[in-house]
């Protein structure tokens, strides 16, 4: 190249020259649209030690805002539910028209909340400005809301859930008079004393089984909205000691209890058929007929309760015999596979037909005085294979393990449930040792 460059006419070499600066200069000068971009791209430049602010999202700040300031501008009517009324009458007092009560109900399930409204619930109505309806607003819990928004001259329905801020809290006592006491001087609700009562529900007979001196300690759940205390929710974990025998259940992630060793709370068959109340006679098999006065085995167990006291299935099964006698009264027998039978007797309702089959826990019936009877109250007999058996102490099949993929997540958790029970367990103790 160098030597055909000597070889050409100085004049050649010159104009060769003035074309290739001319070329380089066209490369590296910017152009309009480059100048543009880099304007766009870097409206400023950036200097150390100098606070700038971040840049907004302004369409949606816009809108933010718009949402804010159309709110502002509704006109609110709360209207109450009284008993007797219908969403009809309802919308007629909100000066709405059965054509718009129509139309939103035309939206189906996602406005079946409107169809159970109760006395003391309330909607609430938006209009704008010109007195159109925009939306309507139903609390369907503290933390559920049903809005139903105007759009396009149609109606669109969403549902508004406010997240629960779950928190523990636990609670214990050693029983010196009843098993419900105890709950309530604990600070336990009812609900929780009968959701505790239902965990143990296939091991404990919570009618006679309970003795002074036994105790139990529980970790529950305890729910807050916006920082509110908003209600109780789950039982944890649990103990309850009876008699010097330990039972420990553990909630697991699918919501269902389990012992530590991950065996199912729930079993085959329920220790007693009613809810716990004081039992008029335990299992006897030689004692006086409270009517006859003679010697009478009775291969049983009588609970003393009201009249009209819910009896349910103690296990899924069968009805052998739904019926009537002289002596037994209202009855029902069930069958529970091949070797299990249970029996029912002086009821004063029978719910259930022969030939019918149930689940366990429900109702079959209630507590009456029928048959050769002195009051009310539920005779109660368990059978294995033709044979009675003390309904308290029998041995029931055992129940079923967790899953083996959720074995080891669930042991590690009843792990740290377990802790936490220990730990309750020596404050508690501690409180009481301070109290005496």
């Amino acid at each position: 190249m160098t030597r055909v460059l000597h070889r050409m006419p100085s004049s050649h070499r010159w104009l060769l020259g003035l074309c290739v600066f001319f070329i380089l200069l066209g490369i590296i000068w910017p152009s309009e649209q480059a100048k543009a971009t880099r304007t766009a791209d870097a409206p400023w430049q950036l200097e150390l030690n100098k606070r700038y602010p971040l840049p907004l999202d302004l369409q949606a700040s816009q809108a933010a805002a718009q949402a804010a300031e159309a709110a502002e501008q509704f006109n609110w009517q709360v209207e109450t539910v009284k008993s007797g009324d219908s969403l009809a009458k309802l919308f007629s007092r909100a000066g709405l028209s059965a054509k718009t009560l129509h139309q939103i109900m035309q939206l189906g399930k996602p406005v079946a909340a409107l169809k159970k409204i109760h006395p003391g619930d309330q909607i609430s109505f938006a209009r704008d400005t010109d007195g159109n309806l925009q939306q309507l607003a139903y609390a369907i819990s503290e933390e559920k809301t049903l809005y139903v928004d105007v759009i396009d001259g149609g109606f669109d329905a969403r549902t508004v859930e406010k997240e629960f801020e779950l928190r523990s809290d636990y609670a214990g006592a050693t029983i010196e008079s009843n098993f419900w006491n105890a709950g309530i001087e604990s600070g336990m609700t009812p609900n929780l004393i009968m959701a505790l009562a239902n965990i143990f529900g296939w091991d404990i007979d919570f009618a006679l089984d309970i003795r002074k001196g036994d105790s139990f300690t529980v970790i529950y759940e305890t729910r807050y909205l916006d920082g509110e205390f908003a209600g109780y929710g789950d039982i944890i974990g649990a103990e309850f000691v009876n008699q010097g025998e330990r039972h420990r259940a553990i909630r697991h992630t699918d919501g269902n209890y389990y012992s530590p060793d991950g065996h199912a709370m729930r079993k085959a068959f329920l220790r007693a058929p009613v809810n716990f109340k004081y039992i008029s006679s335990s299992f006897n098999p030689r004692r006086l007929h409270p009517v006859t006065g003679k010697v009478r085995p009775h291969r049983g167990i009588d609970y003393a309760a009201k009249t009209g006291t819910p009896v349910v299935a103690a296990g899924d099964g069968k009805v052998m015999k739904s019926g009537y006698s002289r002596l037994n009264g209202n009855y029902v027998f069930i069958k529970h596979g091949e070797k299990y039978v249970t029996k029912y007797l002086h009821l004063h309702k029978r719910y259930v037909k022969t030939g019918q089959r149930v689940k366990q826990g429900k109702t079959i019936g209630t507590v009456g005085a029928t048959g050769r009877v002195t009051g009310p109250h539920l005779h109660y007999e368990f059978l294995v294979n033709g044979v009675h058996r003390n309904p308290r102490t029998v041995k029931l099949p055992q129940s079923q393990a967790i899953a083996k993929k959720e074995r080891q997540s669930f042991l590690n958790l009843a792990k740290q449930i377990g802790h936490q029970l220990d730990s309750n367990q020596r404050i508690l103790l501690a409180m009481n040792a301070n109290n005496d």
